[in-house]
């Protein structure tokens, strides 16, 4: 049985024998709830990164606050009339 590209059975285990013996078996939920910290703060700041694309794309300005043209604000105080 292969999973993981190449890794085997045999092999998993032996890696979760070395965890066990390096970190023991007390720590190991600790470690996993920190684990599962960070990947849920990682997946946040993701989704917030996505979020404000889309809001950037929406309304056509890019970080800097020039339009998608690159031609300037488009805040209505610098808008020549």
């Amino acid at each position: 049985m292969l999973l993981l590209g190449g890794l085997g059975l045999p092999e998993l285990i032996a890696i979760i024998v070395v965890v066990l013996l390096f970190f023991g078996a007390r720590r190991i939920p600790e470690l996993m709830k920190s684990m599962g910290k960070g990947v849920r703060s990682f997946k946040e700041g993701v989704k917030g990164l996505d979020s404000e694309m889309d809001e950037e794309s929406l309304s056509g300005k890019d970080s800097s606050g020039k339009d998608a043209a690159g031609k300037g604000d488009l805040s209505a105080g610098s808008q020549k009339k």
